[in-house]
């Protein structure tokens, strides 16, 4: 008989008993035909693959991130994912789709049409995150149903504004979850809700939202669990007591592994989603429920029947590895083709995608003046208590602290404060609006960084602790029409262009990861204590992530959701 392929001797991971048979595998048409002992005597193949012993296992099935938050285009994406294992992904553009809208979510997708990885992507649901900020796109029922009709979407993608959900049955996202629900009641829908518990979780599960994949504790994930949520664990959910109560109970059908945002420099340097079944393995979790839960559970959570597990019929994309517990690819095959050969220079081709021309023209704001980093508050002279931001190191959530700061002639005198100063200015040529606040913690102590890049609305974030060099890095994030720049004493210190609607570079990945690199390190060098302070930093302009964050409308209590004052009340105190 006939095959294409046919690999002799390997650990085949059997999905449906989670555990590894030795076998022969034979391939044909792209797709799995045998899984056994027959070998040469009955096979005909046009390649024989010598397996040694090694490891096969279905390629990795990454259902929650965004492509945006690498920083490059698909094209760059896939490249790294392909020499990662991951050969499927349901990327959600809600990045691209805050700054041009539909359009926005098409250009991407019709980028991703000649990437070796498969992108089966969500459809967003929350642009704007909330109405509390102002982004350049807009995503309306009318353009979901014209998604739906022209292009193969996988899910409805993270739902992210759960207060609406909760306070506002009139609310947009009310209208679109029911639209989706009587129209496309077949369609998974995906969720965004930290924190909540008891009868708000339920209300939000009711509403159609049966998953998330926010920071997870014991007490969320039970509570999940218990009302039939699946659960999308990112590596900031990884803890200790996160992964011994998923090893010691019987729960792996109810989750699995995403990587949601990884930037360059984690992805050149640690890997992708194979980095975090690594991480589960070292950390207890047997190897044969690791690749569960990031090949098969994800696959059936997004009704992607045809992969996920080495079986006849499925399409043939898998990895040979020679030790699970490093999960390093000796070879990468994508529907029974080699894709990547660790001893094999692999170059990508370097031919970007032609976006169109305005979307190297998205920046619409003005050269800032210094005077734009001054605060005026109509009060009188004295000390008021202010709403600070205090950033935390572990997470992307922020807390509330207030503090007292004096006001001078009408100004805010915060350079006199311990605070840092932090600004949102609209830049997507709408209204101008700008919003100010107060930020500690473990952030920058000195100098300046602005960006564009800033979820979900990517209005231009700016935080320092003196105006000059507050001007000096937002002016130069304008003029390169996009980016990050990170500034101390009138001198840059690293420098990073994202001429793609602000967000993004057509650089190779390699290329950007050094520059994410020299970000980090800047940035560090400032004084800012994080995991991951560019992440850290872009989403202090996210009002769904708890709990005092800021848009070009001011600051935001996300857990109340709406705008809240910079100063708290108006008394005066003497002294």
């Amino acid at each position: 008989m006939h095959v294409d392929l046919l690999i002799e001797n390997v650990q085949v991971y059997n999905s449906y008993m989670k555990k590894f048979n030795e076998a022969n595998v034979a391939v044909l048409d792209g797709r799995f035909l045998y899984i056994g002992e027959r070998a040469q005597e009955t096979f005909e193949a046009t390649e024989v693959v010598k397996g040694e012993g090694r490891y096969l296992l279905p390629g990795l099935i990454d259902i929650h991130l965004h492509i945006e938050s690498t920083m490059v285009t698909p094209e760059s994406f896939s490249f790294g994912l392909i020499r990662n294992g991951v050969t499927t992904i349901a990327p959600e553009p809600h990045e691209i789709a805050n700054v041009f809208g539909l359009a926005g979510v098409k250009q991407f997708m019709q980028a991703s049409k000649h990437c070796v990885v498969d992108m089966f992507y969500a459809m967003p649901s929350s642009v704007p995150a909330t109405s509390l900020e102002t982004s350049g796109g807009a995503i309306e029922i009318a353009d979901l149903d014209e998604l739906l009709k022209t292009e193969k979407i996988s899910c409805l993608g993270e739902v992210m504004n759960y207060v609406d959900i909760i306070s506002n049955s009139d609310s947009k996202i009310n209208h679109i979850l029911k639209h989706i629900r009587t129209n496309y009641p077949n369609l998974v829908i995906e969720g965004h809700c930290p924190i909540l518990l008891d009868l708000d979780l339920h209300r939000v599960i009711y509403a159609g939202v049966d998953s998330d994949h926010t920071h997870q504790t014991i007490e969320g994930m039970k509570a999940r669990i218990a009302a039939g949520m699946f659960i999308e664990i990112q590596e900031k959910s990884m803890t200790a007591e996160v992964m011994d109560y998923l090893i010691c109970n019987d729960v792996g059908e109810h989750f699995c592994f995403v990587t949601d945002d990884v930037m360059a420099d984690s992805f050149q340097r640690r890997g992708h989603l194979n980095h975090l079944v690594r991480k589960a393995i070292a950390m207890g979790m047997e190897p044969e429920k690791a690749i569960y839960a990031s090949t098969f559970t994800p696959a059936r959570r997004m009704r992607m029947h045809d992969r996920g597990a080495v079986a006849p019929g499925k399409i043939a994309d898998f990895l040979l590895v020679s030790q699970l517990e490093s999960m390093t690819m000796d070879q990468v095959y994508k529907k029974g083709k080699k894709a990547y050969d660790i001893n094999e220079e692999y170059i990508p081709q370097n031919n970007p995608y032609p976006f169109p021309v305005d979307y190297y023209q998205s920046v619409k704001l003005p050269l800032l003046k210094e005077q734009d980093f001054t605060v005026k508050v109509p009060v009188a002279d004295s000390l008021y208590n202010c709403r600070v931001m205090m950033v935390q190191d572990g997470s992307t959530f922020t807390k509330e602290q207030q503090a007292e700061v004096a006001v001078r002639d009408g100004e805010l005198d915060w350079q006199a404060s311990p605070f840092g100063l932090i600004v949102t200015f609209e830049r997507h040529g709408k209204n101008g609006n700008r919003g100010y606040g107060l930020i500690g913690g473990d952030t920058i102590k000195r100098g300046a960084v602005a960006t564009t890049y800033s979820h979900d609305n990517h209005n231009l974030l700016v935080i320092g602790h003196n105006p000059l060099d507050m001007m000096l890095a937002a002016n130069e994030v304008i003029r390169s029409q996009g980016g990050f720049c990170v500034v101390e004493d009138g001198v840059i210190l690293a420098n990073l262009h994202l001429p793609v609607g602000g967000i993004l570079t057509e650089e190779p990945l390699e290329q950007t990861a050094i520059e994410v690199n020299r970000l980090h390190q800047a940035m560090e060098s400032l004084g800012y204590r994080h995991y991951n302070p560019i992440m850290s930093i872009s989403t202090h302009s996210l009002p769904v992530s708890p709990a005092l964050k800021i848009t070009d409308l001011g600051l935001i209590d996300v857990n109340q959701g709406k705008v809240v004052p910079l100063l708290v009340e108006a008394e005066v105190h003497n002294g």
